[in-house]
């Protein structure tokens, strides 16, 4: 059994789809397929189901699959270990964010310091806290970041930014010319929310909860620059956050709210059990530097 061989397995049973790992891997589908028989003659049970040009993963397969990833996943790890023998100042980060607007200035600051390292970003849909964490326990990615809790007990987290959120009130609305306000003074106002299942959609919803207010939700998003656009529109008002350093121009409102207390917390998780890469290390306690420092 050949480490290629495993690769290539790993490939097609992520894909199930013989011609498109064909093309990933850079290789004739003939020969993908010649590599696949091999492995399960080599095991002595198919790894796939075949009907026609259909292939799925079958039971030996999926049990096959966990291996492969496993092993696949303490080699690279072996592998970076080794590389970080040659200095912290080299190699690949992988981070996984669902808030990329939020770290982009931090992967530039970081990168201003160690032009050596490089860096390789996921993004993903706010509410995949699951597939966050499977990225996390299979290698794939050294870090995430992001303002929702992974919630899992093999994910070490730290909070590094606390971001302030306000109600975003768009122009001639009633509460624009307001300070600060309490957020009960909102009750019955339209707001503009996150689709159900986004993590900020379920902080919102506690503090209106905390506030003892109901809402009327006119429309859902995925996205804070539709948040944004809606609000300026004038179709209703929402929860933003905003921290030091962002940019102030906007054409609506942003008001302070008094009570109940409004944050948000972003944090950095990685595995604790998975060798974290120097280069890795080093980004996970700069960012909690950078953040201190931006807000003062």
């Amino acid at each position: 059994m050949e480490l290629l061989q495993l690769r290539y397995f790993q490939t097609v049973a992520r894909m199930e789809h013989m011609t498109n790992a064909a093309k990933k891997l850079q290789i004739a589908q003939p020969a993908l397929s010649k590599t696949i028989a091999r492995l399960e003659e080599e095991l002595g049970v198919p790894l796939f189901d075949r009907q026609n040009r259909q292939i799925r993963l079958n039971p030996f397969g999926k049990a096959f699959l966990n291996s492969v990833e496993t092993a696949l996943s303490v080699l690279e790890e072996g592998k970076r270990e080794v590389t970080d023998l040659a200095g912290a100042e080299r190699g690949t980060i992988r981070i996984a964010t669902t808030t990329l607007n939020r770290l982009s200035k931090a992967l530039g600051a970081f990168r201003a310091q160690y032009p050596e390292v490089n860096f390789r970003i996921v993004q993903v849909a706010p509410g995949s806290v699951a597939e966050m964490v499977r990225m996390l326990e299979n290698g794939e990615v050294d870090l995430c970041f992001g303002a929702a809790s992974l919630n899992h007990p093999r994910v070490k987290e730290e909070d590094v930014l606390h971001a302030e959120v306000r109600l975003a009130v768009p122009p001639g609305h009633r509460l624009e010319g307001r300070e600060r306000i309490h957020l009960r003074e909102a009750g019955g106002e339209a707001f503009i929310e996150y689709k159900a299942g986004h993590p900020f959609r379920s902080i919102n919803d506690a503090f209106c909860e905390s506030a003892g207010i109901q809402r009327e939700v006119v429309c859902e998003v995925e996205e804070p620059s539709a948040l944004a656009g809606l609000v300026a529109a004038g179709l209703g008002v929402a929860f933003m956050p905003t921290c030091k350093g962002d940019d102030v121009t906007q054409a609506y409102k942003l008001i302070p709210i008094v009570s109940p207390d409004c944050h948000r917390a972003f944090s950095v998780a990685w595995l604790e059990s998975r060798y974290l890469p120097q280069a890795a290390e080093r980004f996970r306690e700069f960012l909690a530097r950078h953040f201190a420092e931006s807000r003062s």
